[in-house]
């Protein structure tokens, strides 16, 4: 949810506002210098922010419209004034009534000019930001640039994106994707260039962390104060679509992780954009006990027409202009309540998750949209997946009731100490009646930091590469891609990735060495293309049905059966050892009589030469019925080992 990054100077740098870089400062006049150059009308044309406009299909000039609604008087200058002042207008309708926007058409205005807005207060002072609604910023603290959201020729036309039940879901940070130590952090160009690894690797959909302009250049993304343009450091808004573009042409949907349960704090071109603060932010924040969050005084009005639609226009750019496949909305249930405290209630955030959610719903429901909105207190967590008439509308959601106690009964040292149901609890527990309605996983941006590791560390801290962390971070993976639910990893955890995320500290690629972790990637790579049911003979592992129909806790062995419709192709019957013994012979009941063939065995030392290469072999189930299932038989299972079944 959150990086560490330095709030307290960030906020302060935030209350005072945005300022030039020293060049800047020399080549542009400062609002009590600049010249009022022009004087121009309200505009007519449509568009909030830098809007280009064309006559008879020829780029004509730009519309700027900024919502300023507390302000005396508003201009934009820039490359197409010289720098020099050009007052906008208010927007005045038939009936006389002002719908706080200012406006005008300057026709100089070309794309890749940049520009920015001075406000005036009603107590005649003057301030100087950047556009909030920039689609292209030079820097956090710099000018803002016209962009055309046309001029990106898209190629990859013939992508679907996949559908929620066969999703398999990669996050990654674009800073540290692929990148090398020292210098800046990766960008949109360094990811493109790995997109066939994750291809061959079974991936279908990315998760990138937050792209929206921040300060500095390195950070999670959980700070953007540009909702609309993406991070400066990491590449053009071109760029960015050339990303998605390429992730398509390879068949890879592309998610963006969004951020409004606060913004910033610091570098905010909204921050008092009218001049007025209200004693907070301005218009554009609660100045109540509501603009309280945990990363500052910067929650947004959701109350607000104007800010919901501020909020909605910037998904909207994501799915529309740069054909984004879904959305992950972060820390939702600090959009809903000021602490994470149900009693602590902000109704009016359920007016933004409603109204976007049914319009991606109307417009193109085969795009995802995700809560983050898990956590202690919460009684509601259904909701946020529930029908828009009553919740939330999400498709899914980060279930934290799966992550915590699988990671919990592989992290434990002591077997007698693992829990094999709160591990079925885990599997079997689900969302509003829909095994897509969450996202499971044992890594994301959050385990594997702010005080949590890497799974193969927190096993064996200073010691990830061991057998034991080997085998048993494994073996959460096998149950992740075996349970109901769409299963995400994180960038890195395919080849074991150690220690514990930073933005400063990119995925150690030569992992992927033979001698080191290649055999891992392989297995997860297989455990991909089981879930995604490649070889059609695992269908059941994408469907809705689960049956955990074995816990042994004495023994630390648990079975479950999943299917979708049922049949040979279809049923799977998944067995885990959660303790470090070998069994030479154990009974597992089956949903059918006959051949069952081992589909997977994670104790196969092609994964690793230290595994045990326990002999999982093609099993009859030709005993009688156990369990309520009607036939069982007896296999071969190795110790911390997940192995699959199949007809």
């Amino acid at each position: 949810m959150r990086d560490r990054i330095r709030w307290s100077a960030l906020l302060l740098a935030g209350l005072l506002g945005c300022g030039d870089s020293a060049l800047e400062t020399q080549q542009r006049s400062s609002p009590e210098t600049a010249q009022v150059v022009q004087q121009l009308a309200a505009s007519t044309r449509p568009g909030m922010g830098a809007s280009i406009y064309y006559v008879n299909n020829v780029i004509a000039g730009t519309t700027f419209r900024t919502w300023a609604p507390l302000a005396k008087q508003v201009w934009v200058k820039g490359d197409f004034s010289s720098w020099g002042l050009i007052a906008l207008s208010k927007e005045i309708d038939n009936n006389g009534i002002w719908n706080g926007n200012w406006s005008g058409d300057v026709t100089a205005g070309r794309p890749g000019q940049k520009y920015k807005y001075v406000t005036r207060n009603q107590w005649d002072g003057d301030a100087e930001h950047a556009d909030p609604r920039s689609a292209w910023q030079e820097n956090s603290s710099g000018a803002s640039i016209i962009y055309n959201q046309g001029e990106y020729q898209w190629k990859a036309q013939q992508f679907g994106t996949p559908a929620f039940n066969q999703m398999v879901i990669y996050e990654m940070h674009v800073g540290t994707f692929y990148d090398s130590v020292g210098g800046g952090p990766g960008n949109w160009t360094s990811a493109i260039a790995k997109l066939d690894y994750l291809k061959d690797l079974g991936i279908n959909m990315i998760e990138v962390m937050p792209v929206f302009e921040f300060a500095g250049d390195f950070s999670w993304g959980y700070n953007a104060a540009y909702p609309f343009a993406p991070e400066s450091a990491y590449g053009s808004p071109n760029d960015m679509k050339r990303f998605v573009d390429e992730a398509h042409y390879r068949g890879i949907g592309v998610i963006f992780d969004v951020v409004h349960n606060h913004y910033g704090p610091s570098d905010l071109p909204m921050w008092c954009f009218s001049g007025n603060c209200l004693n907070n932010g301005g218009e554009y924040f609660y100045n109540d006990w509501r603009m309280n969050t945990p990363w500052g005084s910067s929650r947004p009005d959701y109350g607000r027409p104007e800010v919901r639609a501020y909020i909605r226009d910037s998904m909207m750019s994501l799915t529309h202009a740069f054909q984004a496949d879904g959305l992950r909305w972060d820390a939702t249930k600090f959009m809903r309540t000021s602490d994470g405290n149900d009693a602590n209630s902000i109704g009016d955030a359920w007016l933004v998750f409603r109204s976007i959610n049914r319009e991606i719903n109307a417009e193109q429901p085969w795009k995802i949209s995700i809560a983050e909105d898990f956590g202690a207190g919460s009684s509601i967590t259904n909701d946020a997946t529930s029908d828009t008439s009553g919740g939330g509308g999400f498709d899914a959601q980060w279930a934290g009731e799966f992550v915590h106690p699988v990671r919990q009964a592989v992290i434990e040292m002591n077997d007698s100490n693992r829990d094999m149901n709160a591990v079925k609890n885990a599997i079997t527990q689900g969302f509003s009646n829909r095994h897509t309605a969450r996202i499971i996983y044992t890594e994301s941006h959050d385990e594997v930091a702010n005080g949590h590791a890497r799974v193969p560390e927190e096993i064996w801290p200073g010691n990830a590469g061991s057998w034991a962390a080997k085998k048993r971070s494994t073996l959460a993976a096998g149950i992740t891609f075996t349970s109901p639910g769409i299963p995400l990893m994180f960038q890195g955890q395919e080849i074991l990735e150690d220690g514990y995320f930073s933005d400063g500290d990119p995925v150690d690629w030569d992992k992927l060495k033979p001698e080191r972790f290649a055999g891992i990637r392989t297995m997860y790579r297989d455990l991909i293309r089981l879930r995604r049911n490649w070889f059609n003979n695992t269908r059941g592992l994408r469907g809705a049905n689960v049956n955990v129909y074995h816990v042994n806790n004495a023994s630390k062995v648990i079975a479950y059966h999943r299917w979708e419709n049922g049949g040979p192709g279809d049923d799977v019957v998944i067995v885990a050892n959660f303790s470090g013994t070998y069994f030479d012979s154990y009974n597992v009941a089956f949903p059918r009589g006959g051949l069952w063939y081992a589909r997977f065995n994670s104790d196969w030392n092609g994964y690793s030469s230290d595994f045990g290469n326990t002999a999982t072999l093609d099993t009859n189930a030709n005993g009688g019925g156990k369990e309520g299932l009607p036939s069982s038989g007896n296999i071969k299972l190795g110790p911390y080992s997940l192995v699959i079944f199949s007809q």
